[in-house]
């Protein structure tokens, strides 16, 4: 465990609660023995950090800019990327390798990790760890992102399309790791295909591929 605590900055007094954060429950049925009692905990632990440091970084800012820094900052696919620049996909323990790519499990485990340094010694340090992750992704963006679903919404009204209508057309690959298809419209001559690990990240790739369809006329 002391390269994983080098790996996160952060030394543990209780190491247990570190291996049960990293342990995955295809390797420990008890709750008391893997990641998901304390990824429960984290989850909480990062949206209230993250929150915090929108609200002192972004004083001028309204709500709903606000809560869109949020969302983008603390959904799977930021936290599951934080995971992986820590090193935490290869501290797993898990029982299949494929998992240590699967979205889902490095975020959970990204936020276990969180919860177990709460749990261990308060906000205080918690707070620190994600302050230390996050910081420079919550100053990356001037203006507050929006993603290509949001975007489409606003172009499609703009010029006049009907409304996007997304429809999952297929579903291919591992059950762990599946691949997702998913179809946007704007209207029966108007359509684009997405992939992706899962249903939001295909809509969010088809939204993109109508979008770049819809600049390049």
């Amino acid at each position: 465990m002391a390269n994983v605590e080098q790996m996160i900055k952060y030394k543990f007094k209780n190491p247990q609660l570190l291996k049960s954060a990293l342990t995955h429950s295809s390797v420990s049925s008890n709750v008391a023995k893997n990641y998901e009692r304390l990824e429960f905990l984290g989850d909480r632990m990062l949206g209230v950090s993250v929150a915090s440091m929108l609200y002192e970084m972004f004083p001028n800012e309204p709500e709903g800019n606000l809560s869109q820094r949020f969302t983008a900052l603390v959904c799977k696919e930021t936290v599951a990327d934080v995971a992986k620049n820590i090193g935490l996909d290869k501290a797993m323990f898990v029982a299949d390798d494929e998992i240590r790519q699967n979205e889902n499990v490095l975020c959970d485990v990204c936020e276990a990790v969180i919860g177990a340094i709460y749990v261990d010694s308060g906000m205080d340090e918690a707070f620190a760890f994600v302050k230390d992750y996050w910081q420079d992704l919550v100053g990356k963006h001037i203006a507050p992102p929006k993603d290509a679903k949001t975007t489409l919404q606003e172009v499609a009204h703009v010029k006049g399309y009907l409304p996007p209508i997304y429809k999952v057309v297929d579903r291919s690959g591992l059950e762990h790791e599946p691949i997702f298809t998913v179809e946007v419209s704007l209207g029966k001559d108007l359509k684009a295909l997405g992939k992706g690990h899962n249903k939001k990240l295909a809509e969010f790739a088809a939204a993109s591929k109508i979008l770049e369809q819809i600049n390049n006329d």
